[in-house]
């Protein structure tokens, strides 16, 4: 019975230290203004988070080998792009953590996407956001701030963002 006990105790403190651990690595916590960054939209040409100010902005980071990513994709094209993409409120930014242009648009066409992808070679605005783990999602309100984080792809908890988004849109 003591064994059964102290399994149980060992459990919860290394599902209670799984929890911490992915909390220290994200680095802007929810409140907090959105740190700035550019980015290249097309090669040669770069836009910043800052002048989408009064948008509801859309992060997430991925990468090509991520199985979490890859389930987590076409439901951010179904789910989110194909319905706010003609939203003038709305920016979905998708940047490939360690990946440059010919890898996020070689991946976007063999997988069919058509939301927009960006590439983040050297993890410049990765670093900004979190230390480690991807996907990542990060909702930007249009006062600049984050209004919503996630890490991992779980259904319920992207049920959670879509309503979030949904919430600062109206």
């Amino acid at each position: 019975m003591k064994l059964k006990h102290l399994l149980t105790i060992v459990t919860l403190l290394l599902f209670s230290a799984t929890l911490f651990a992915q909390d220290e690595f994200t680095l802007v916590k929810l409140g907090e203004n959105a740190p700035d960054f550019t980015f290249e939209t097309a090669p040669g040409k770069t836009q910043k988070l800052s002048n989408l100010k009064g948008k509801v902005v859309w992060i997430n980071f991925f990468a090509t080998w991520c199985g979490p990513c890859r389930k987590e994709l076409p439901h951010l094209q179904e789910e989110v792009y194909d319905k706010y993409k003609d939203n003038e409120n709305f920016v979905l930014i998708i940047l490939g953590r360690e990946h440059k242009w010919d890898e996020v648009n070689k991946f976007k066409a063999e997988q069919g996407f058509t939301m927009p992808f960006y590439p983040d070679p050297e993890r410049t605005v990765f670093s900004l956001y979190a230390k480690q783990n991807i996907p990542r999602n990060f909702i930007i309100g249009k006062d600049g701030k984050v209004a919503y984080s996630s890490i991992g792809f779980e259904p319920a908890e992207f049920e959670k963002i879509k309503g979030k988004v949904k919430e600062l849109l109206q």
